[in-house]
């Protein structure tokens, strides 16, 4: 009797719950035991959840939290993929401009210094030719103006009391083409030689509420090869500073859309 009247006290000088000594912010949990139905013995035991929090409610809140804000992330990071994604193969902008070659329908003006009888003003044919006074047909299509000064030189070395030809570029003619979030998509035939930004301001400008200015592609056929050049006109359009990019025949201006959530 004696055994069970201390089992009986135990039970009921029991604390209900305290925190765990060894993890703070954690409590034990201290429940009754019965292993008899006529509850002849009873024992009381003590267990430690370190795994379950001081607030269970805090917890239970936040774990759909927990899964918005991972789906958010994973989200980010999609969207940062397609991004990158778009940049790749991407070839970088040329820090040099390149040499103008001259094509069919451009004009050129001739001049030999101290011998203005032999200065002209020619447009390239369609065969790529200009016919010149003494030295007849001589072909200029694919080849930069200097280049064609050096060859002049050469035909005309006989003639002339200075070794001095000019070939200025008097107007430029070619094809280029613009498309995406534009005003006006569709193809140029400008007179002379385009920046990116002309061009585009040449289709009507951007169509502000989609257009991704930081980001216009000029796409160009280079030695059988397609190359991307990506040009921020952004800054040109906040009066920054920045290098002018130069359209070669048949470039293709690519403005892509913004991305957007929504």
């Amino acid at each position: 009797m004696e055994g069970e009247h201390s089992r009986s006290r135990t039970l009921c000088d029991a604390p209900p719950v305290r925190p765990h000594p060894a993890a703070p912010g954690f409590v034990s949990w201290s429940y009754i035991n019965l292993e008899s139905p006529m509850n002849t013995v009873l024992s009381l035991e003590s267990r430690a959840f370190t795994r379950r929090p001081a607030y269970p409610l805090l917890g239970i809140v936040s774990r759909p939290l927990v899964r918005c804000l991972a789906l958010a992330a994973a989200c980010l990071t999609l969207a940062a993929g397609c991004a990158s994604s778009r940049n790749t193969g991407v070839a970088q902008l040329p820090r040099d401009a390149e040499p103008q070659i001259l094509r069919s329908g451009d004009v050129v003006k001739i001049s030999f210094p101290r011998t203005p009888t032999l200065d002209t003003t020619q447009q390239v044919r369609r065969d790529g030719k200009i016919n010149l006074y003494l030295v007849g047909e001589v072909r200029a299509a694919d080849l930069s103006p200097a280049e064609l000064e050096k060859q002049l030189l050469e035909l005309y070395a006989s003639e002339l009391v200075s070794k001095e030809v000019r070939v200025t570029v008097v107007s430029s003619a070619f094809s280029v083409f613009v498309t995406g979030a534009v005003v006006r998509p569709g193809k140029l035939t400008p007179d002379r030689t385009l920046t990116a930004f002309e061009a585009v301001m040449e289709a009507g400008g951007f169509d502000n509420t989609k257009a991704d200015t930081k980001a216009v592609t000029v796409i160009r056929n280079e030695g059988g090869q397609t190359k991307n050049y990506t040009v921020n006109l952004k800054a040109v359009l906040e009066g920054k500073q920045s290098e002018p990019f130069y359209l070669q025949a048949y470039d293709v201006v690519y403005v892509p859309e913004r991305f957007s959530w929504f």
